[in-house]
């Protein structure tokens, strides 16, 4: 069979690299397609990739593995949607494109959804695999163990707090935080990690840059896969975004700024001035670690590491039971737009 690894954004990498592993240890056909954009991002060059559309269509794919929201219609495989996080609440997340066949979902939080909007749509497939970038979690959760150690070690810290907000205009808790965060660098046992995601405001990407280079107890990472991050981190400060889960699933407190989910489970705070008073109480005391147990067992409940064995399995079976599509049939605006989406005339 041949496999197409789909890639839009650079947070697609560690989402695919575990699956990309399974195809080659069952020495299968694979290529990474990916947009103009990575092409000084992409960290696998040694492996079998291409930035041309018309490559990936002559590929002739029996299937694609998509992290994102949208793939070419017209490609052949079973267009395959394996997500890109875990924030059921953020809009768009269960919105049907009708540009998959199937969707490979994380847990029964997910599943449960989708499932009852195939009723209507009855066009996809639903099966229930957990999410591959978690893989690491079963396998190598202490892979980072002295990387921390030598960074706690190096900056006199004994915490390590990781901030992640989301991108999104409407959610993110950049610009609220900031001055909080100045103030909490001021404890200098805690040592703070930023990462921002690649869509991020420019001006707030300055300004904490600036944070950074002021001081010694903050770093600013650039590394794209934000998984060595969530493995080292001690406490996570976000918002409304799906990096919350993730952590979250490692058993380790976190702290949001109004976060719109409808069921919080964690430490939300409403005001910015309540941070420094919230990190300290939660690496103390840490009180929602009861809570913790139902969003493992909801949203992610595979420890084994082998949800990316389960997606390619789930594949091979679809393509069993029902074949491989040519293309995929799409009403036509929105044919139109993946043909200008993907610059195809």
């Amino acid at each position: 069979m041949k496999f197409v690894l789909f890639c839009q954004y650079p947070y697609a990498f560690g989402i695919l690299e575990p699956i990309m592993q399974v195809l080659k240890e069952r020495k299968q056909d694979y290529l990474w397609f990916l947009t103009e954009n990575l092409k000084e991002s992409f960290p696998f060059q040694d492996e079998p990739h291409t930035f041309d559309l018309e490559k990936l269509v002559s590929y002739n794919s029996d299937a694609i593995f998509c992290p994102g929201n949208e793939v070419p219609h017209y490609v052949r495989g079973v267009k395959t949607q394996i997500f890109h996080g875990l924030a059921g609440e953020k809009k768009g997340h269960f919105k049907i494109r009708h540009y998959f066949d199937l969707y490979l979902t994380q847990g029964p939080f997910f599943t449960r959804r989708f499932n009852r909007m195939r009723r209507r749509h009855r066009n996809y497939e639903v099966v229930e695999t957990g999410w591959p970038k978690l893989d690491i979690y079963g396998k190598k959760a202490d892979k980072y163990n002295s990387d921390k150690a030598t960074l706690l070690e190096k900056h006199k810290a004994s915490k390590m707090i990781l901030y992640a907000p989301t991108f999104s205009p409407s959610l993110t808790s950049g610009s609220f935080l900031l001055k909080e965060l100045e103030k909490l660098v001021q404890k200098k046992d805690y040592l703070i990690l930023i990462k921002f995601h690649d869509k991020m405001a420019a001006e707030l990407i300055q300004q904490y840059r600036k944070l950074a280079a002021d001081n010694k107890n903050v770093i600013f990472e650039e590394e794209p896969n934000i998984v060595k991050f969530l493995l080292m981190a001690d406490l996570l400060i976000s918002d409304t975004s799906s990096v919350v889960y993730e952590f979250l699933l490692l058993d380790k407190p976190v702290i949001t700024f109004r976060n719109n989910s409808e069921n919080i489970l964690w430490s939300d705070i409403k005001d910015a001035s309540q941070l420094q008073q919230a990190v300290e109480k939660n690496l103390q005391q840490d009180p929602y670690r009861e809570e913790r147990k139902e969003v493992i067992s909801s949203y992610h409940p595979y420890s084994d590491g082998k949800s990316a064995e389960r997606m390619v399995d789930a594949v091979e079976q679809y393509i069993a039971e029902h074949g491989v599509p040519e293309r995929r049939r799409l009403p036509f605006l929105r044919r139109r737009k993946m043909n200008r989406m993907f610059r195809r005339k």
